[in-house]
C-alpha cells in the first residue's frame, strides 16, 4: 500500500521502526510521538560520568514525568542537590552509595546494586556515589514532565552565588576558611571513595536518628507475579512506603508473548525500555491508534486512560519499566472486563460464542493486595 520510497530515507532507523513506516490497517488518526530514545539526548559529559535526559523537549506529550539516564564512573558523584520534583530511579548496573536528610534532620545511607530503587521525596536533599568496581548507571524518573536536570539545586552552584562574608556569617567562621571554594557547580565530579566498609559506618546520625520510612527498596529481590505472559514486579507505596508519588512494574514478557490488552485508570504511563524489542498499539478513542516500536534504551508514553498492549517481537525475552506519577499502581485488563461481565451482554456487542468467553475468567493476571 502506498508505493515505494523514492528519496532519501534513513535505513536503520527505518528497520527499527518498520511500523511506523507501514502502519497496520487498524492505525489511524494523528496520535502524537509517542516515542523517544535516550540515544538521541544530548549527552553531558563530565570529568566523573555523564548524564542524558528525556523530558518535554524532547518527547512533548509526556507532560507527567521525565526521566535520566546518568553514568557514574568509580568514585563519580553527582553532587549533593535536591530539586522540585520528586526522584525516583532504577539501578541498571553496577553499585552506588546514596545519602539522604529528611526534613527533621534524620538521615539515610545505603548502598544500591542492580535491580534496586531509591525515591527521594521534593525537597529532600540527596547525594550519589559510584562505587568499586566500575561506577553505576541509573535510570532517574521525576514527577513533572518539564523537569531538567540542569535546574536542580546545587550546594556548589548555592554556595557560589552567595557573597563570601555571608557564607563565613552563617557558619560562624572566619571569610578565608572558604578561600577555596567552587566558583561554579561541581554537577559531576571525581571524589574519592567511601573510606567506610558499608553504609551502616558511614551513616552520621544526628540526635533526630535516621530516617523512618527508608528511602531505598529491592524490586528485583521481590517474588514475582507470574502471569500467562511472563512476570511483573509491582512496587508503590503499599510495599515501598516513602514512594508516595510514583508507582512501578517491572515487566518481563517471553518472546512471543504479549502484555495483553489494558489501560490504567490513575496516571498516565511512562515507559523504559531495558533489553528486548517491543511493539505498542495505543488506542486514543474517537477511531484514533497509533503503533510503534520499541529496543533497549527507548522511552515510551502512554496518555492518561489510553488502551493499549505490550508485545515481545524479539527472539530474546523483553524487559520494561512502566512508571506513573501515583502512589498505587493500577490497571484493568480488556480480559478481566468481558470476563466479569454478564455474558449475554458480551455476546450481542462481539458476535462471539458464548462459551469462548468462560476461557477469559482463566487468564491469570497480576493482581496487588
Amino acid at each position: 500500500m502506498g508505493g515505494s520510497i523514492l528519496g532519501p530515507q534513513n535505513g536503520p532507523v527505518t528497520r527499527e521502526n518498520p511500523f511506523t513506516t507501514v502502519p497496520p490497517k487498524t492505525d489511524h488518526g494523528t496520535l502524537p510521538n509517542l516515542k523517544w530514545s535516550f540515544a538521541d539526548s544530548h549527552m553531558r559529559l563530565e570529568n566523573g560520568g555523564w548524564a542524558r535526559q528525556t523530558t518535554v523537549r524532547e518527547l512533548p506529550v509526556s507532560d507527567t514525568m521525565a526521566g535520566v539516564n546518568m553514568r557514574l564512573n568509580k568514585g563519580g558523584v553527582r553532587e549533593m542537590h535536591w530539586h522540585k520534583a520528586s526522584e525516583w530511579s532504577y539501578m541498571l548496573a553496577g553499585r552506588a552509595r546514596i545519602t539522604a536528610i529528611d526534613e527533621e534532620g534524620r538521615t539515610f545511607v545505603d548502598d544500591v546494586g542492580p535491580g534496586d530503587l531509591w525515591f527521594f521525596p521534593s525537597g529532600i536533599p540527596h547525594s550519589i556515589q559510584g562505587l568499586d568496581p566500575d561506577g553505576c548507571e541509573f535510570l532517574l524518573v521525576f514527577d513533572d514532565g518539564s523537569f531538567s536536570e540542569d535546574n536542580t539545586f546545587l550546594l556548589t552552584d548555592w554556595l557560589s552565588h552567595t557573597p563570601r562574608d555571608i557564607v563565613a556569617k552563617n557558619f560562624g567562621l572566619p571569610e578565608s576558611t572558604f578561600a577555596k571554594l567552587p566558583e561554579k557547580e561541581l554537577y559531576i565530579f571525581e571524589a574519592p571513595l567511601p573510606t567506610s566498609a558499608g553504609p551502616d559506618a558511614d551513616m552520621q546520625p544526628g540526635p533526630a536518628g535516621r530516617v523512618p520510612r527508608t528511602f531505598s527498596h529491592r524490586m528485583t529481590a521481590q517474588e514475582p507475579i507470574k502471569t500467562n505472559w511472563g512476570s511483573v514486579r509491582i512496587t508503590d507505596s503499599r510495599n515501598f512506603p516513602a514512594s508516595t508519588t510514583t508507582a512501578a512494574a517491572l515487566v518481563d514478557v517471553n518472546p512471543g508473548g504479549l502484555r495483553e490488552l489494558h489501560w490504567h485508570p490513575n496516571a498516565a504511563e511512562w515507559q523504559f525500555f531495558i533489553e528486548g524489542q517491543a511493539r505498542m498499539t495505543v488506542f486514543a478513542s474517537g477511531g484514533d491508534a497509533r503503533t510503534f516500536d520499541y529496543q533497549a534504551g527507548d522511552v515510551g508514553y502512554v496518555p492518561f486512560a489510553m488502551g493499549h498492549y505490550i508485545e515481545n517481537t524479539g527472539s530474546t525475552p523483553l524487559r520494561f519499566l512502566e512508571m506513573f506519577k501515583s502512589d498505587r499502581y493500577a490497571d484493568l485488563s480488556l480480559t478481566q472486563w468481558l470476563a466479569l461481565t454478564p455474558p449475554e451482554l458480551v455476546v450481542a456487542h462481539l458476535n462471539i460464542d458464548k462459551a469462548v468467553l468462560q476461557s477469559f475468567s482463566q487468564v491469570k493476571r497480576p493482581v496487588v493486595g
